[in-house]
């Protein structure tokens, strides 16, 4: 095991100041600290768990390009939002199928760096019709595999009110065939980020969640 980890507190110093001023002129004069203690790290990260990935989850990719990988930008899409803060108050990676990179509704693994909220996340959010109808019907025709991915662990996410047409409103998985979301999540406290066995950490929890994301892929044709 290193020595040090990839993250430091000074990664949760930089994010509670920046919820404190979330301003472009504040980022700018304090842009070192964020290439320092976030990107820098982050990117490191990406590509360290690009070395693990293969252990359970061989069609998925770690890529740390600085633009266009794994991590998600800093800068918030504002042009339809009420709230115009320009900058994102967490630092974030999505891992995606290499099938579908360009999607980003597709299975994958996600990784939230937050002070107090820190998260490994797995799953499909807000998928498309045509992906949410492929799940639900692969419920139906598995219902022992669903059973098994639904008994491990809580799924997490929006459902409906009523059943979805066409579904049997008796299902004796009427509830998850309600679901919009099939997510699922382990989080981590503020400590365990910022120790030496972070990558290892986060590598189990996504391998032990990956059982939901390995039936999704399955549902949505895609190779696990």
């Amino acid at each position: 095991m290193p020595a040090r980890g990839h993250f430091t507190p000074e990664l949760f110093r930089f994010i509670n100041d920046l919820k404190k001023h979330n301003d472009r002129a504040w980022f700018e004069a304090n842009k070192p600290r964020y290439e320092q203690h976030v990107k820098a790290p982050l990117l490191a990260f990406i590509g360290d768990f690009g070395g693990k990935l293969p252990r359970f989850a061989p069609s998925y990719l770690a890529d740390p390009r600085p633009v266009g990988g794994s991590m998600f930008r800093i800068y918030r899409d504002t042009r339809f939002a009420k709230d115009k803060s320009p900058y994102k108050t967490h630092a974030s990676a999505h891992f995606r199928h290499q099938l579908a990179t360009k999607n980003v509704h597709a299975p994958g693994f996600y990784l939230h760096l937050e002070p107090g909220a820190s998260l490994c996340g797995v799953g499909m959010w807000h998928p498309e019709p045509e992906p949410l109808k492929l799940i639900r019907d692969r419920i139906v025709a598995k219902p022992k595999e669903w059973k098994a991915v639904r008994e491990a662990f809580e799924i997490e996410g929006d459902t409906l009110k009523r059943p979805p047409a066409g579904y049997d409103a008796a299902h004796p998985f009427i509830d998850d065939l309600k679901r919009k979301d099939f997510i699922t999540s382990v989080s981590f406290k503020d400590a365990e980020v910022t120790r030496a066995d972070f990558l290892e950490r986060f590598t189990e929890a996504c391998q032990e969640l990956a059982p939901l994301n390995r039936f999704l892929v399955q549902a949505v044709g895609l190779k696990w």
